[in-house]
């Protein structure tokens, strides 16, 4: 019997997919459910197993964009699983690459005649190269006896200059399904809102405090580390409550408006930028945060994120602290209206009581669409997170650490 495999719907507004690597060859045996390709959509990258065991027949190549539904192999669950072991198929493999011994010695290459026309252009050729300012004992030639063809010419690069004698090499690569779709998402979010950011900046002295105090006890009861991500979270659903216009979407002529906080967190990934979501966080404690970003965090590096865990954030955290940006004005994430760059933590000198002191400071920024939010929202938006920061005692936990932490 040979069974036709399809592709299967990653979502529900996925058409297509992009073959990204067959883990299998052609003709080989294949076991059900063994992984056999990965595939790119414009949200995630997926793997497809195998619906039964049998004989493999690819239908499509690396790179090819198949339409969900479409055939991309062929499995025929009636042949026999090849006999002999792993390490016989490795030596008839190694025998079957070795030379025959009419093949051991290969052929010498000829050697270019040098003669008066070696090097010399042809009349277009030397037009040609006349044009792009290239000197022609620049260029080698691949016409007769070395002399430089049209071709060559045409071909011919422009010397930048190398004193060191260093490598100028390149290499091209197809970019994803997914990192497309995000570049495309990301043009749209310059080009399609009239996008502004506004700075501040976060005294996390309280924060560090209350981590330092709490954390072994927080993740030896939980299981998680007591992060910056549950008080920026928490915070951001504070502000979020307090100006529901960031946290509200257009649509055509009609402005949305959500009553929960749907929070998306920015990822890196093995493929890319991915913004898994956390719902409800209105709901979330302490801990439930931080299991909920660990959760969603592993599964994103590890390619286990779905499609669904990635729709629908009503609002953006992304922190490009981790890797060391002191500033940065984040990117709308569409059809998003807003987005909270975080960033690291520098010890700065500030004034505090009248005095000069010493303290953990980081540089926040929420980029916003002004067609949405005014200016005068978006700055008490970004304040209203920086005195929650500053206070998370009494603002974000009630006055109450323990209950907060549920120690």
């Amino acid at each position: 019997m040979i069974l036709e495999m399809k592709v299967p719907s990653p979502g529900e507004s996925i058409t297509e997919v992009e073959i990204a690597d067959w883990l299998v060859e052609d003709g080989d045996y294949v076991e059900k459910d063994q992984a056999i390709a990965e595939v790119d959509s414009d949200k995630a990258t997926l793997e497809l197993p195998a619906e039964e065991s049998g004989i493999i027949t690819l239908k499509a190549e690396v790179g090819d964009a198949v339409a969900v539904g479409a055939v991309v192999c062929l499995i025929d669950t009636d042949a026999a699983k090849p006999a002999g072991d792993s390490a016989e198929k490795d030596v008839a493999e190694q025998k079957k690459s070795e030379p025959k011994k009419e093949e051991a010695k290969a052929p010498q290459p000829v050697q270019a005649k040098e003669t008066y026309a070696s090097g010399v252009a042809s009349p277009a050729a030397k037009k040609i190269l006349s044009e792009k300012g290239i000197d022609s004992t620049a260029v080698k030639g691949s016409g007769k006896d070395g002399r430089i063809t049209k071709n060559d010419a045409v071909n011919a690069v422009p010397s930048m200059g190398t004193p060191t004698g260093g490598n100028r090499g390149e290499s091209r690569s197809k970019l994803s399904m997914l990192r497309r779709k995000v570049a495309e998402r990301l043009v749209s979010a310059k080009n399609e809102t009239a996008m502004l950011t506004t700075f501040n900046e976060v005294d996390m002295s309280a924060i560090f405090e209350l981590r330092n105090k709490y954390k072994e006890d927080f993740k030896a009861k939980h299981g998680v580390g007591l992060g910056f991500m549950s008080f920026f979270t928490r915070a951001v659903v504070r502000a979020l409550e307090m100006y529901p216009s960031v946290n509200s979407m257009i649509d055509g002529k009609e402005m949305i408006s959500y009553d929960f906080c749907d929070i998306s967190i920015a990822v890196s990934g093995p493929k890319g930028l991915m913004v898994p979501v956390i719902r409800n966080a209105e709901n979330l404690t302490f801990r439930g945060v931080e299991a909920e970003v660990k959760r969603l965090a592993i599964r994103a590096r590890e390619g286990e994120i779905t499609v669904d865990e990635m729709t629908g954030g009503t609002f953006t955290i992304t922190n490009g602290g981790v890797f060391g940006s002191m500033l940065s004005t984040p990117i709308i994430n569409p059809p998003q209206s807003a987005i909270l760059g975080m960033h690291n933590i520098v010890e700065r000198p500030i004034a505090r009581d009248g005095a000069i002191a010493i303290a953990p400071i980081m540089y926040v920024a929420v980029s916003y669409d002004h067609r949405i939010i005014d200016g005068k929202e978006s700055v008490g938006f970004l304040v209203a997170i920086k005195e929650a920061l500053e206070n998370p005692e009494e603002l974000l936990m009630d006055g109450n650490v323990k209950r907060a932490l549920e120690m």
